[in-house]
């Protein structure tokens, strides 16, 4: 599970680069709406990286415990929740709002899936 810990290592360093890039290099040349849209993102992408160190550690410790479904759908939201508010902020193109739902949807499918893994282990 060495994977998962270093997915959710490797976003966390992202989030806080997307954190500190909307907190120092975007806050003068976004308008307020979009920069909040930015922090949004890096949030949920903080969050979802310690959720996957989180979701290593556990499947480190119990072995038995199969977490790459979890694992994959919380890199996915990162993937399409918080890119999509990445891109939507920088271009401005709304459209792009309607693909951050399936990334949320793919949150909610890992950590429900991650119960469903702990209560049947």
């Amino acid at each position: 599970m060495n994977w998962i810990i270093a997915a959710g290592a490797v976003n966390g360093a992202l989030a806080v680069i997307a954190g500190a890039f909307g907190a120092h290099g975007l806050k003068t040349r976004l308008a307020p709406e979009l920069l909040a849209t930015w922090q949004t993102g890096a949030e949920y992408h903080m969050y979802h990286a310690l959720a996957l160190v989180l979701v290593g550690a556990i499947a480190a410790a119990q072995p038995p415990l199969a977490l790459n479904g979890p694992a994959v759908a919380l890199l996915l939201g990162i993937l399409l929740f918080s890119g999509s508010l990445y891109v939507l902020a920088l271009t401005g193109i709304r459209t792009l709002g309607a693909i951050t739902p399936v990334g949320g949807v793919a949150f909610i499918v890992g950590w429900l899936w991650l119960a469903y893994a702990a209560l049947r282990g």
